[in-house]
């Protein structure tokens, strides 16, 4: 009786060192799990963290929509528009997760850039920022265009070549315009920075009728009534600098434009004066860029100052090149842009060499086209503000639309 009483009591013993055991074994195992969860990653300063880490279920946040207005209410509610947006969801997520990396560099951006900065720190700042959050990788994702950096009566397509020591100082107004693309889907959007408030005004008028363009803007909307729309806000303001008023004018060709995949300019060119004439209706797809700009000058600009911006010609046939420098050069840009614009400090990146007599060969032979800076007269001051809209079936929606503006 007592032996086998031992033997249960054995048992007993075994049975429980077994179970604890495993119940060890389970929370252990339960722990691992716990611990391979990733949990979303906060962005750093400077970003250097992909919005992919963050956005862990690779769903991007939307822009900021807008219904459709008088003869296209009935696409709010139409269900076959919805199930057409549902079939390009895909494409939609592209553009959102490229205007996240844009909100998100230009956030740190916005509160970083200060006189004293070189125009090469501003610049490769936004650029590093780029390529880290959106992960570069090739025409998979990347940046859209090399980052304008245009400073005062310079309106657009300044960015600094290497060695350029230009320093932004106080009473600089800055215009900031880059782009992000994935899988070709670009989203260009710019804002303008001044630091003494003399030049508050500047960047209100921009803002101001930027907005008006976008609430204008619409499915089989006229060009020109986007124009107009533009025109009259600009007639609202004016600005008073060291005792002198100036009246805000538009510049009259410096516009708007419809986006393509791997092409910042579609071909449509969205103005920004009223009595354009252009009567050509914006259609249900289009991925738009609404960007105004206003100067305290003659309201037009010029080509002037060295060339940093080129861009392959999208309408170039074949044409046969005698100069070998032109040749090799011409098959770096096709691998690495294609035909996304790009800079001189990008050729430099990827480690050409002596290369000005075969980019100048290319713009004569017009397989690249060069994109000089655009300047109004010397002594005026210009604004800009710009957004990238898509042209939903049911909905306008402001891809680039942030807290900032």
């Amino acid at each position: 009786m007592i032996a086998k009483l031992e033997e249960a009591i054995d048992f007993l013993k075994e049975t429980a060192i077994t179970e604890n055991t495993a119940n060890v074994i389970i929370e252990g195992e339960k722990k691992k799990k716990k611990k391979k969860k990733k949990k979303p990653k906060a962005q750093t300063e400077p970003p250097t963290v992909p919005v992919s880490k963050i956005y862990t279920s690779k769903i991007y946040p939307l822009g900021e929509t807008h219904d459709y207005i008088n003869e296209n209410l009935w696409r709010i509610t139409s269900e076959e528009k919805r199930a057409e947006e549902r079939l390009k969801e895909d494409d939609y997520n592209d553009l959102r997760r490229a205007g996240e990396v844009h909100r998100q560099v230009r956030a740190y951006a916005r509160k970083t850039i200060q006189p004293g900065m070189s125009m090469i720190d501003i610049a490769e700042m936004i650029e590093n920022g780029t390529r880290a959050l959106v992960e570069e990788n090739g025409f998979e994702s990347g940046i859209g265009f090399p980052t304008g950096l245009s400073i005062n009566h310079c309106a657009a397509h300044y960015t600094p070549n290497a060695g350029d020591k230009t320093v932004l100082a106080y009473d600089d107004v800055l215009k900031v315009d880059f782009g992000v693309h994935v899988n070709g889907k670009i989203v260009d959007s710019a804002f303008t920075m001044n630091f003494n408030p003399k030049f508050d005004k500047l960047a209100e008028a921009a803002k101001e009728a930027t907005y008006a363009g976008i609430r204008e803007a619409g499915i089989d909307v006229r060009l020109c009534d986007i124009g107009a729309a533009v025109h009259e806000v600009y007639d609202s303001y004016e600005i008073e600098l060291d005792g002198k008023t100036y009246r805000l004018k538009p510049i009259r060709n410096l516009n708007g434009h419809n986006i393509g995949p791997y092409q910042i300019h579609g071909g449509k060119s969205i103005p920004v004066i009223r009595d354009s004439g252009d009567k050509t209706k914006l259609e249900e797809g289009e991925l738009i860029a609404i960007e105004t700009f206003c100067s305290t000058g003659r309201g037009y600009a010029l080509e002037d100052g060295e060339c940093s911006h080129y861009a392959k010609s999208m309408e170039s046939s074949f044409v046969p090149l005698r100069l070998a420098r032109a040749k090799s050069l011409l098959a770096s840009i096709n691998k690495n842009f294609g035909t996304l614009p790009f800079c001189r400090r990008y050729l430099d990146r990827i480690g050409e060499e002596k290369y000005m007599m075969g980019l100048r060969n290319l713009v004569d032979a017009g397989i690249v086209t060069a994109i000089p800076p655009l300047v109004d007269i010397k002594g005026s001051y210009t604004a800009q503000l710009e957004h990238t809209i898509l042209l939903r079936p049911t909905c306008k929606e402001i891809v680039s639309k942030g807290d900032d503006y």
